[in-house]
């Protein structure tokens, strides 16, 4: 089968691999239908750290179940299914605890197992991975459902875990640090959670447009960190964010959502942090920190239901396709900020 390959920082290619069969009977193959291409993957691909430094690539998948072990009673070939950006075995401490995300069996696709950037997938643990979705391989919701699999539910992980610290009586005002697709699922998961007010920071015309769409109320493209913090500040009289996101990781995206946080307020880490936070700092302004890597698998039977309920539609994070053969065009395309997010077709 097919399937793309980083070989080097800057190129990506695809290449001839084994097809998957299952293993183990705890095994399920999955013929992708559908995959995105992540900021952490353009990070391999740009030479910089993180989990994503080849060959294999891609964490972002959902397709068709072909084989299964023996063992696997949740789903069955024909299935329609989504994959978390993790695979987990559901039953260690972690798992039970609901952060699957730390399992010691699982890990990330493309990292500990094979990439979501192929024709087919072979999945451990299938019944405790997969989350089948009823749906055909030809339905126009898949593209809305695909970003559930990790940047909308990395979005919904940073506004569930953060308003549980906002007192329920307050007037909440969020603030999103980043346009990029963790960003924008952000500022759609604070519309859906009814926030009454949402500050979007970035740069990009295009992707700030697309968070006003998606319900940002402020869009804040002051020139530096500093100057985007003190206008949050300046527009809640003062006040600061009530929850602030952080959805870059960088120091500078960092220091900019400690200086919009509230005294008192929470900062959701979900970017996959690439600095420092000041915890003297959080001590002195009683700021709680919450986030962390998202546990997509729990959130993604409720995101699914209600895209399919016509309640959600990311789908215009993709804003383009490329096929699999293509995939280093769309590598490229996100490098150069060409792109939000681009979906590939096997």
């Amino acid at each position: 089968m097919k399937a793309a390959q980083l070989i080097a920082p800057g190129k990506v290619v695809v290449a001839e691999v084994p097809d998957p069969v299952p293993g183990s009977p705890t095994d399920a193959v999955v013929r992708v239908v559908a995959a995105g291409i992540c900021g952490t993957d353009v990070r391999g691909f740009a030479g910089r750290p993180g989990p994503v430094q080849g060959p294999n690539c891609g964490h972002e998948f959902a397709g068709v179940v072909t084989d299964v072990g023996a063992e696997v009673t949740s789903v069955r070939p024909g299935d329609f299914v989504l994959a978390p950006f993790t695979f987990s075995d559901g039953v260690c401490p972690p798992c039970r605890r609901g952060v699957p995300t730390s399992c010691s069996a699982g890990g990330m696709w493309g990292v500990a197992a094979g990439g979501g950037q192929a024709e087919a997938v072979l999945v451990p643990f299938a019944d405790a991975t997969l989350v089948a979705v009823r749906v055909d391989e030809n339905d126009e919701r898949i593209p809305a459902l695909l970003t559930m699999t990790d940047v909308v539910s990395t979005g919904w992980h940073a506004l569930s875990q953060g308003l549980r610290q906002v007192p329920p009586d307050r007037s909440t005002a969020v603030a999103v640090v980043g346009d990029g697709a963790v960003g924008l699922g952000s500022v759609l998961a604070a519309r859906a959670a009814g926030v009454e007010r949402i500050f979007l920071l970035g740069h990009h015309e295009p992707r700030l447009a697309l968070g006003t769409r998606f319900g940002a109320t402020d869009v804040i493209t002051a020139g530096s960190g500093a100057e985007a913090a003190a206008a949050v500040r300046e527009a809640t009289g003062g006040a600061g964010a009530d929850l602030v996101v952080d959805a870059v990781g960088e120091q500078s995206a960092l220091d900019t959502a400690m200086a919009a946080c509230a005294d008192g307020g929470v900062l959701g880490l979900v970017g996959g942090p690439h600095g420092q936070v000041d915890a003297a700092m959080c001590f002195l302004r009683n700021i709680t920190l919450t986030g962390g890597i998202t546990p997509a698998r729990r959130y993604l039977p409720e995101l699914a239901a209600r895209v399919i309920a016509g309640e959600l539609d990311p789908s215009p994070l993709f804003d383009r396709t490329v096929a699999l053969d293509d995939v280093g065009a769309g590598y490229a395309a996100m490098a150069g900020r060409a792109a939000v997010k681009v979906l590939v077709r096997p």
